[in-house]
Formats: C-alpha cells, structure tokens, sequence
C-alpha cells in the first residue's frame, strides 16, 4: 500500500546535518528539514552565528545543536558526525552546504585563493560524505544532498570570474555522480541543488552583476526568493525522492534552459 504524500516528506526521526547552516540558504535549508521533523545539526566555522541561529531554532521548537567546524579539517568534520551519533543516534541526511569564493582573473588567482576555495566547497564535501557516508551504511540508508551551483553548470564572458569557484561547483556534480554510483546499492541515495542567483552574503557580490539580465532574459524573471529552496531541500532528503539519485537539480528560475 502507497503512502501518503504527507508521509513520504515526513522526517520525523532522522537527523540532519547542515554545513555552512548558520546563514542564508544553509539555514533556511536546514529550516526546512527542521519543519519536515527532522533533528539538526548545524555546523559553521563563526561560533557567534551558530550560537545565534541554534537559539533562535530552540525558540521555534527544533531538536537543534551547533558544531563549530572547519570543513576542510578532517578532525572536525568526524567531531561533529560523532556528535551527531551521541545526541540523536543517526545521521539520515547530510547538506553539504558550506562554500566560499575568491575573484579574480584566471591569470591574476593566487594560488592560495584557487587552494582555499577547493579545499572548503569541493574536499570538505567530500570529506563530510566520507564520514557521514560510512554512519549511512551502518544503517543501510541515507541522503546526502550536495550544493551544487549554476556556476558548475554554464559561464558568462561577461563575469564574474571566479575560476576556483567554477571548478569546485562541475567538481562537486561529478562527485554528486560517482558517490550516487558507489553507494546506491547500500541505501544511500546522493543528489546536488545547483542555484542560480539568490540573496547570500556569498553572491550579493556579484548579484548587481546579472541582475538586469536575469530580469531581461530568464524564464522567471528575476532572482531567486527566500524560501524557494526549502521544498527541493525536503524532497531530496525525504522518501518522496526514494528513486532519484546521482542528479543535479538546478533551481534558477529556467537561467539554464
């Protein structure tokens, strides 16, 4: 017997983690899998932030803790599945959400920048899969959800250029792919979300730059709103999706089509 859609997006009883979930659309992601009934694990590297949002959740009613983490470290990345485990007992759903960007002219990047920007939005996804992944197949289940970019996806001659940026983002969807293929047979499902341009502290930067085109020229003309990733967020983490894996899901308002 099928069950109902209601039941199919209910998360009650798992645990998530969100990287980068203290902010912008990592926190209304995890926002999201909070009101589907998950248990979050927020994780951010500014302890002020965190602090901020895990009392503002434990004020709305969420089973809620916050981790400070470096994603690019691999001690702090099992410390905070570990600590997932303690509070919760699993680890069901992993965002993988924490990003950063450098500009800069492909013959002007340093290398310090390219190297950072790689080793937070493209190893530290790996490293979270990795370690969450192996909780995953103790269990026999799991999703992960990548976030992914247009950026991965398409370029402009126009800008903004950010070849790191660009590079971890198609990095992260090839990765999307491969982890899908390895793990599917063991019940874990993986996916990405590619946004297109949403209000962050991370794309305002460059928001002014495509905002006019984005009026003029996307399906949907105009930037993404806030709360318009909550509902792919909860479809790919909940059994709604049970036989989608190994996707990107672009969310930009047709800027790709």
């Amino acid at each position: 017997m099928s069950r109902s859609v209601k039941e199919l997006f209910d998360l009650t009883g798992r645990t998530a983690i969100v990287t980068g979930g203290s902010r912008g659309i990592g926190r209304e992601m995890a926002e999201a899998l909070a009101e589907a009934g998950a248990n979050l694990v927020l994780c951010a590297r500014k302890a002020e932030q965190l602090d901020e949002s895990v009392k503002a959740f434990t004020t709305k009613g969420f089973n809620v803790i916050g981790k400070v983490c470096d994603v690019a470290k691999q001690e702090d990345v099992q410390s905070v599945i570990d600590s997932a485990v303690k509070q919760f007992g699993s680890v069901d759903i992993l965002v993988n959400n924490a990003g950063t960007s450098w500009g800069a002219m492909p013959e002007d990047m340093p290398i310090e920048r390219w190297q950072q920007v790689l080793d937070i939005n493209l190893t530290g996804c790996f490293l979270f899969a990795q370690s969450a992944g192996r909780e995953m197949l103790k269990q026999g289940k799991g999703s992960i959800i990548n976030i992914a970019s247009i950026a991965g996806m398409t370029s402009s001659a126009n800008g903004p250029f950010y070849a790191g940026y660009v590079a971890s983002k198609a990095g992260l969807i090839g990765l999307t792919r491969e982890l899908a293929a390895s793990w599917g047979r063991r019940g874990i499902r993986v996916n990405a979300i590619a946004p297109g341009f949403f209000h962050s502290k991370l794309a305002d930067a460059v928001i002014d730059i495509y905002e006019r085109s984005i009026q003029e020229n996307n399906v949907l003309p105009r930037v993404g709103e806030k709360g318009e990733l909550k509902g792919i967020t909860v479809f790919l983490a909940s059994d709604a999706s049970s036989y989608v894996t190994g996707q990107t899901i672009a969310v930009d308002g047709g800027m790709t089509v």
